[in-house]
């Protein structure tokens, strides 16, 4: 056998492997078509590495001295040319994911390249807008010029922002078979790196403990699984009290919810906020400030026997159908005692020093503990009395609902409020969605509705993988796809797109790049 070239009428250059038989040339294999040199060197090569495989099959104990050192050479040579024809590595893995993602969502709808690119940003790379330019060009390969980015965020108004939610609360409906029983509401702050307040931001009671610096309140309204549903902005010194009910009546009215609930915690608790949300006909469970209630309602929650299995309901207001519902959690009071345990060590260590003072002793937090005695020169000391009319709070928990639920319909459902606690964790922890340093009004209102969408598709491709029991976080998902590289190979006549699953790790979400992993999504959620 040996190795021919054909010219054909083309001008191209065909190689193929024959031998002659009876005096003739008989075909054999043929390697492969081109014009470029380089090509028909290739695919000479080739057939004549084809045809020391055949020979060795044939006649193996004609393996001569050497011929392994030179297949290696010609693998080597192969490889190498191989790698030459590489353009292009990208790792633009998490964006193929989180973009199938929000499809599936819906956010496509909105129709806007430049915000699906940087909510993808923001879910895989939460950084500075100037960094985030660098990172969508390096590991997804788009261009995008920084100030086009920043005129655009001046753009992004309301009306988008009415879009978005539009677009998840249909998804949410869908995922829930069409309604939306229970409404989570809880607010958050999110300070911005200045000095400087203005009409917006402004400095206020902080999450975060950053008391000084100008913030702004931030209300999320979301469903049982912490989907987000509708977020609103107010300065940063607004009451979350306040804040509740615009937002609440605003969804409701939009969406014509009808049968829901509305599950707050305790600093939703006044009577205001209750008689407003009665007054519309609104269902609410809010969290129970029990140690400020009347001194009868007081002494009735302490003289109940603490058991876990057991929650206890009081009728405050029949004719409005408001119930005191109490429970007892030993869990709950272990946490109290340890907490409280430890804010008076810390209390007795620094009025030790001296480091309390008169006009720094108040009755917030453990301070409370403090009992304070003399004129100029004041004694510090903590009061066991208070300490242990403490205690005998430890483990309690209430609730105040007006909702024809049972008592242990009511607890469950007030205890899902974690979910909104999360989705502000993941919005802070993951996203970065504060420290802000933007100052323009408009810039600030579209970095948060960036946050609002990616937290969207963060929650929905939990939900994806717990329901598909990948045994894998989100987290832990886009930090292994941010390992697998997309190479892209010239070919003869074309170029060839490869992704790379080179390990076990990325074996395992091979399935979310599979078009049928998305088809059963979308086929299951429409059942």
């Amino acid at each position: 056998m040996y190795v021919r070239l054909k010219t054909n009428r083309s001008g191209s250059t065909t190689v193929v492997v024959v031998e002659k038989k009876a005096g003739r040339q008989v075909y054999v294999k043929s390697i492969g078509t081109s014009s470029n040199p380089a090509e028909i060197a290739f695919f000479t090569e080739q057939g004549e590495r084809y045809i020391e495989e055949e020979n060795r099959k044939m006649y193996p104990e004609l393996d001569f001295e050497g011929a392994r050192e030179q297949s290696a050479e010609a693998e080597l040579k192969a490889t190498e040319e191989f790698l030459s024809r590489i353009e292009n590595v990208i790792h633009d893995a998490p964006k193929r994911i989180l973009d199938r993602v929000f499809d599936a969502v819906g956010f496509h709808a909105v129709g806007d390249d430049t915000f699906r690119s940087l909510v993808m940003a923001r879910l895989s790379f939460p950084s500075s807008k100037r960094a985030t330019v660098e990172y969508l060009k390096s590991c997804f390969g788009e261009d995008h010029d920084l100030h086009r980015i920043y005129r655009y965020l001046d753009r992004l108004n309301d009306t988008r922002r009415e879009e978005i939610q539009a677009v998840s609360v249909r998804h949410t409906m869908e995922v829930y078979g069409g309604k939306i029983g229970v409404l989570f509401y809880d607010v958050t702050t999110l300070y911005f790196e200045t000095d400087k307040p203005d009409k917006l931001r402004k400095p206020g009671f902080s999450k975060d403990g950053k008391h000084s610096n100008p913030q702004i309140v931030l209300g999320l309204l979301v469903s049982g699984d912490g989907c987000p549903l509708a977020y609103a902005i107010h300065e940063g010194s607004k009451y979350e009290g306040h804040t509740m009910l615009p937002v609440v009546t605003a969804f409701v009215e939009k969406y014509g919810l009808e049968d829901f609930v509305v599950v707050a915690d305790s600093g939703m608790m006044s009577e205001a906020n209750l008689s407003d949300l009665e007054a519309r006909g609104y269902k609410y469970i809010v969290g129970a400030r029990i140690r400020n209630m009347p001194v009868e309602t007081r002494e009735w929650i302490l003289s109940q026997d603490k058991r876990q299995d057991i929650v206890r309901e009081l009728v405050l207001d029949k004719d409005r159908h408001k119930r005191l519902l109490v429970g007892y959690s030993e869990e709950r009071a272990a946490l109290d005692k340890r907490n409280r345990e430890k804010g008076v060590k810390k209390l007795k260590a620094r009025y030790a020093t001296g480091t309390v003072t008169k006009s720094k002793i108040t009755q917030r937090g453990y301070n409370r503990f403090l009992k304070v005695t003399g004129g100029d020169k004041i004694t510090v000391a903590v009061d066991e009395d208070l300490i242990a009319a403490d205690a005998k709070w430890d483990g309690m928990k209430g609730y105040v609902t007006n909702a024809g639920m049972t008592p242990s319909a009511i607890v469950e459902a007030y205890h899902q409020l974690y979910n909104v606690e999360q989705s502000f964790r993941i919005s802070k922890s993951k996203l970065e969605i504060r420290p802000m340093f933007h100052f323009n009004h408009n810039r600030i209102k579209a970095h948060i509705s960036i946050c609002f969408v990616a937290l969207k598709v963060y929650r929905e491709l939990d939900r994806l993988l717990k329901k598909n029991k990948m045994g894998l976080s989100v987290d832990a998902v886009l930090n292994v796809a941010k390992t697998i590289p997309t190479i892209s190979v010239k070919m003869a006549e074309s170029t060839l797109t490869k992704t790379l699953f080179l390990t076990k790790r990325q074996e395992q979400i091979k399935p979310l790049f599979e078009e049928k992993f998305w088809v059963t999504q979308t086929s299951s959620e429409n059942q």
